[in-house]
């Protein structure tokens, strides 16, 4: 008895030293620097480029869904043109996690170089060369684009707002320690690219702007890595109201002949339901600024969904949990 309750002694103290060391060595890489090239991107004092700066952020961008303050969220899901002084909470399963404030303001992004923006947007990774988590799609947003956006940014009002650090909890730290890390562009971004309405330009505002394959493929909330078939919806999201937690799981945008959500709309139905705004009142989607797409945008994302990967996916429609 007395070498089994000394085994469960040492047996213990290796546990937690084990422990101890895994914790320190969480703690320790924190504040882990990479290196990230910086994109040749400058912004201008050009009125066209600032207004395709402009149209892109409330537009397709939807850059206000995560950078306006929470009490405006009404005004953002009708598509009004908001501040961008960010702290909006993402209540996740690692954390809470603040959106940064990108107003020209010193709490902002008023001490950055356009430079160290473009490398955020790219790259993900932040001024002091600590990474972002990846909610942003801009890894291959076109110079042009990206030209147009910070040029925008720059030419905003300045919203003084200081935003909290990230609060991590033991989850979201082991996260950030051991599997937190830029994400570049696939391949070499463009320079630029045609706007039309070809699935080609579809593609390009899909995956690269208004970040459609982001919500609309089922994703790992604890590392936000890509787990479902692209485009074939899954993912599931929450939102908390008095009558409970309410989930919704994104639909599937495939052209499958059965599970697909747009399945048999033609491409003025496809464009109607974006001009009709939000529907269903706890919906993740960005209706207001989606809504603030032209025509041709919205003919162009059409006709690149018809073109993805067909996946059989039936998705569960939204409910309540208590």
């Amino acid at each position: 008895m007395r070498k089994f309750l000394k085994f469960l002694k040492w047996t213990g103290i290796v546990i937690l030293s084990a422990l101890l060391i895994l914790y320190i060595t969480i703690e320790l890489r924190q504040n882990r620097k990479f290196d990230a090239p910086y994109p040749a991107v400058r912004s201008t004092d050009d009125s066209t480029v600032i207004a395709r700066g402009k149209a892109l952020v409330y537009g397709p961008a939807h850059c206000a869904n995560c950078h306006a303050p929470k009490e405006m969220e009404e005004q953002v899901n009708k598509g009004i043109e908001t501040p961008l002084s960010g702290g909006f909470v993402f209540d996740l399963p690692i954390g809470k996690i603040y959106s940064k404030n990108i107003t020209p303001d010193a709490t902002g992004i008023g001490n950055m170089t356009d430079a160290e923006v473009a490398r955020a947007l790219r790259y993900g990774v932040r001024k002091d060369g600590r990474a972002l988590f990846d909610f942003m799609p801009f890894h291959n947003t076109s110079d042009e684009d990206l030209t147009a956006i910070i040029s925008y940014l720059r030419h905003q009002p300045a919203v003084k707002n200081e935003v909290p650090e990230n609060k991590m909890n033991i989850i979201g730290k082991a996260v950030s320690a051991f599997m937190l890390k830029p994400v570049g562009p696939a391949g070499e971004a463009p320079v630029s690219i045609k706007r039309d309405t070809t699935a080609l330009y579809g593609q390009y505002l899909a995956n690269n702007v208004a970040n459609c394959r982001g919500c609309h493929t089922n994703r790992d909330l604890m590392t936000g890595a890509f787990i479902g078939e692209d485009f074939a919806g899954g993912l599931e999201m929450d939102t908390p109201t008095d009558s409970g937690t309410y989930y919704i799981v994104t639909p599937n945008l495939t052209p499958d002949s059965e599970t697909g959500r747009i399945k048999g709309w033609s491409q003025k139905q496809f464009i109607d339901r974006f001009r009709m705004g939000r529907i269903v009142k706890q919906t993740h989607m960005p209706w207001g600024p989606f809504g603030r797409m032209s025509d041709d945008e919205l003919k162009a994302i059409y006709n690149y969904l018809q073109t993805v990967k067909p996946v059989r996916n039936a998705v569960r429609a939204g409910a309540y949990k208590k």
